[in-house]
């Protein structure tokens, strides 16, 4: 009997917190449509060719973004404007760009600047130059198609006038531009790479070939405002051959971790770490924890990237793994909008149900209230009395039914001592009657 009774109470608590619990889970389907997806656990990033700094670059990050459990996929390609392509054309979600290789691509974000990437301007030992017009004439390697390489020489040759009547270009990648240099195929090689570059080293310690300095570098950082001017310090190539034997200005731009504006956010914080981890260290052109920087940039800062710069990583990724502060984050945008519903049903939902479980007493109480006037009227027929006796009888079964949380049973014990007094006045009335 007890378990009917239980089974009664929370049956009758349902019907009251029902709409409630639906309105909740309808809040919380509707919250869910605003939760960022999940991070994907496999990503590609294109860079340049196996033989350059940003293939191994890219797999270093390879090794920091799988302590995560994130694959990288590496990509190899022709250079800076190939990944531009691949970016557009969502066949990769990565890439490693030249500053000044782009177009002001719209859709396309900066997660920052890396590291100079200067230009080398090699040229034989012989040849005497300062300017790049001084190169009419001559054999010149400016890059392989779609190379950042080629972007940049392509603009400083076109800001002097130079062109294919004037001077022989030669499209040769860096690797095989240097090959010619060394083997005089050609006379000038134009070459964009970090200072870690085994070509580049290579090349410097040739006997044979001299890295020059361009005059009117000022000029140039003016009419290419993302050139920088950065100096070779003398000797820190090689301290004992004292190369280069003297300082050199070059220009510069920046390689740039470029990604779509609808990369995943999260994902983001993980590439902007593992780039910190990989860039910080110094470099022969920059001092320790100059980069990755919001500076110097290709394309418009990241908004999560500018965050980054400014406070680090968010607050749960500094203290939990990548994947639970993920998804606690992605909870979070939940549960905002699920307490504010669920405070204001907390408050109102308890009077409602006192309300429900009264509202059932308060109504035997005007049926027993009508009975009891009815009673007092004066004439009354012994039908009546015994139609007033069945009323109550009912009125009693019915609240004998009911069954209530224990904080009420007060109310329904009284009822109970009230028909019963209305039953014994009726019998009194019954009795005079006869």
């Amino acid at each position: 009997m007890s378990t009917l009774k239980t089974k009664k109470s929370y049956k009758e608590l349902l019907i009251t917190l029902g709409p409630a619990i639906l309105l909740t889970i309808a809040g919380f389907w509707v919250a869910y449509q605003f939760v960022a997806p999940p991070p994907p656990k496999k990503i590609s990033i294109t860079t340049g060719s196996q033989a350059g700094t940003y293939f191994k670059l890219a797999q270093q990050y390879k090794s920091e973004l799988a302590k995560e459990g994130i694959e990288l996929e590496i990509i190899t390609s022709s250079g800076s404007k190939q990944n531009i392509e691949r970016l557009l054309n969502k066949q990769a979600d990565v890439a490693f760009i030249q500053g000044g290789t782009g177009n002001n691509e719209p859709s396309l974000q900066s997660l920052g600047s890396l590291y100079y990437e200067p230009l080398w301007i090699f040229v034989k030992k012989e040849i005497k130059a300062e300017r790049i017009t001084d190169f009419i004439g001559l054999r010149v390697a400016y890059g392989a198609e779609g190379s950042g390489t080629r972007v940049l020489t392509n603009k400083l040759l076109s800001l002097n006038n130079l062109d294919a009547q004037s001077t022989q270009f030669l499209a040769l990648s860096s690797t095989e531009a240097a090959k010619a240099l060394i083997n005089d195929q050609c006379d000038v090689v134009f070459i964009v790479a970090s200072g870690e570059s085994n070509i580049i080293h290579q090349l410097l310690h040739n006997e044979r070939i001299k890295l020059i300095q361009l005059s009117r570098i000022d000029a140039y950082t003016r009419l290419l405002p993302y050139l920088s001017k950065i100096t070779l310090p003398e000797g820190i190539v090689d301290l004992e051959q004292n190369l280069p034997p003297q300082p050199v200005n070059m220009l510069s731009p920046t390689a740039n971790l470029v990604v779509n504006e609808d990369f995943n956010s999260a994902l983001t914080v993980l590439l902007l770490r593992a780039a910190d981890v990989v860039h910080k260290k110094t470099s022969l052109f920059s001092a320790a924890e100059t980069f990755p920087s919001s500076q110097f940039i290709a394309y418009p800062i990241n908004d999560v990237a500018k965050r980054f710069y400014k406070v680090g990583s968010p607050f749960l990724m500094r203290y939990l793994p990548f994947w639970p502060a993920v998804f606690i984050d992605r909870m979070i945008v939940m549960l905002i909008p699920l307490l504010a519903l669920i405070i204001p049903l907390g408050k109102i939902m308890p009077p409602l149900y006192r309300w429900r479980i009264r509202s059932k007493i308060y109504r035997w109480y005007k049926e027993l209230q009508e009975a009891d006037d009815t009673m007092h009227e004066p004439g009354l027929t012994s039908d009546q009395i015994k139609q007033l006796n069945n009323d109550l009888l009912q009125i009693q079964n019915e609240v004998n039914k009911v069954k209530t949380p224990l904080s009420y049973a007060d109310q329904v014990y009284n009822l109970l001592l009230h028909i019963d007094l209305v039953k014994k006045n009726l019998n009194a009335i019954e009795i005079d009657e006869q």
